[in-house]
């Protein structure tokens, strides 16, 4: 059945990032409680938790597979993956992504370890806009670069818990099937909106403290079961 209006979050991660708490389930349940027509689980470095999703007997969210993978320039998102990426090498991580039918998507492009020269920022089909877990300034430097590199600008929640999900969205107007296809091509090729609402600053650093505390206390655990 095709929706006029279609609305979808792209950045969110579950407890197989290791720094949240959130099961596949629950992310779903929390976004068709908040209108979400479609959501990708981009875990650190493994689609496990959106592979996961996909699984779950339900109709009322679509999943998209993804990733947020390491590199050695920071953090890349691939959409509409099969398998997990290998190389932590942009240009490689950017090549196993296309070679996957997938679409890359630049997060949060001022909060990165090394930022990106032109050349890199071209091998991108899309750049996250507006981030849930960054500055008013950051996102506001983020939709200027988009501009200037024309590049389509996407909002993310970049959640990792229940409060953060779904805070920040896009919106399709339009008729849309709800398959892979279909929002591939609408991602790509129409015109998309951004929404929502920052987090105010206590909440927004709560979340980052959080997430940080967590994973070191999952990495901890691993090393002393291992």
């Amino acid at each position: 059945m095709k929706l006029e209006t279609y609305c979808f979050d792209l950045h969110i991660h579950s407890k197989y990032s290791l720094d949240s708490l959130l099961s596949p389930q629950k992310i779903i349940d929390i976004a068709y409680s908040r209108g979400l027509n479609a959501v990708s689980i981009t875990d650190h470095n493994t689609i496990k938790g959106s592979v996961v999703a996909r699984s779950l007997k339900q109709d009322r969210v679509h999943v998209i597979i993804g990733s947020e993978i390491s590199t050695d320039y920071g953090d890349i998102i691939g959409l509409f993956l099969s398998e997990d990426i290998r190389s932590r090498v942009f240009e490689e991580v950017v090549d196993e992504i296309r070679d996957q039918d997938g679409i890359v998507v630049l997060p949060h492009p001022y909060r990165r370890k090394r930022f990106l020269n032109d050349d890199l920022l071209s091998m991108v089909d899309l750049l996250e806009g507006v981030n849930g877990r960054s500055s008013a300034e950051s996102n506001q430097c983020a939709i200027e670069l988009a501009g200037r590199i024309k590049k389509k600008p996407l909002s993310g929640s970049d959640s990792h818990f229940s409060f953060e999900l779904g805070r920040m969205y896009n919106v399709y107007n339009g008729p849309l099937d709800p398959d892979d296809d279909a929002i591939r091509n609408m991602l790509l090729r129409e015109n998309i909106q951004m929404y929502g609402k920052s987090l105010n600053i206590f909440l927004r650093k709560a979340g980052i403290y959080s997430s940080a505390g967590l994973k070191l206390l999952q990495n901890l655990s691993l090393s002393y079961r291992g």
